[in-house]
């Protein structure tokens, strides 16, 4: 079960009242999160107001030396109101998440990018991807990406996500909603 519900604090998509939310825990150096990051776009696209989509940062930073980094710059481009500019810039980069290139993306995405290396640098935005991970960790993740469907952890093919698995999942959510 999901630990810590979803607040004004998430990076989130969709009407709040939207009858499922899907929460995604991810890694932006991630092969199977990047592999994922198209299936659950065109999956919550098509659902419309009908799901809600939070995305929360899990840098596994022992296995992704630049996961930090990377997390950090999307956290970075959300204060300048661009969060969702900079998450997609950084899935499609082909795992391309050096320095330079977080710069480049940020040039791309029109960002003030001087403000952006100093956001990069402000230990309040690396504390709150901390409580974030932790917050994964409290509800069992240990690994990405890992995705939760109103509040209950789904229990698909995650490495990477199949669309037909997790399609089901929603429609299966819909239901038990719409018969409460």
């Amino acid at each position: 079960m999901l630990k810590q519900p979803v607040s004004d604090r998430d990076w989130a998509r969709g009407p709040a009242d939207a009858p499922v939310t899907l929460v995604e825990f991810a890694d932006y150096e991630c092969k199977d999160c990047r592999a994922s990051y198209p299936v659950v776009e065109r999956v919550v696209q098509s659902y419309g107001d009908r799901v809600r989509f939070v995305f929360r940062p899990f840098p596994v930073v022992s296995k992704h030396p630049h996961a930090q980094q990377a997390a950090l710059a999307a956290e970075a481009a959300g204060r300048q109101g661009r969060f969702w500019d900079m998450h997609r810039r950084l899935y499609e980069a082909g795992g391309a998440l050096g320095d330079d290139d977080l710069i480049r993306y940020a040039e791309q995405t029109g960002l003030d990018v001087d403000r952006l290396r100093r956001d990069m640098q402000d230990e309040e935005l690396a504390r709150r991807i901390h409580e974030v991970k932790l917050m994964g960790v409290r509800s069992g993740v240990s690994g990405t990406p890992t995705l939760f469907i109103n509040g209950r952890r789904y229990e698909g093919k995650t490495a990477p996500v199949q669309e037909d698995e997790l399609r089901a999942a929603i429609e299966d959510a819909l239901r038990e909603v719409s018969s409460a």
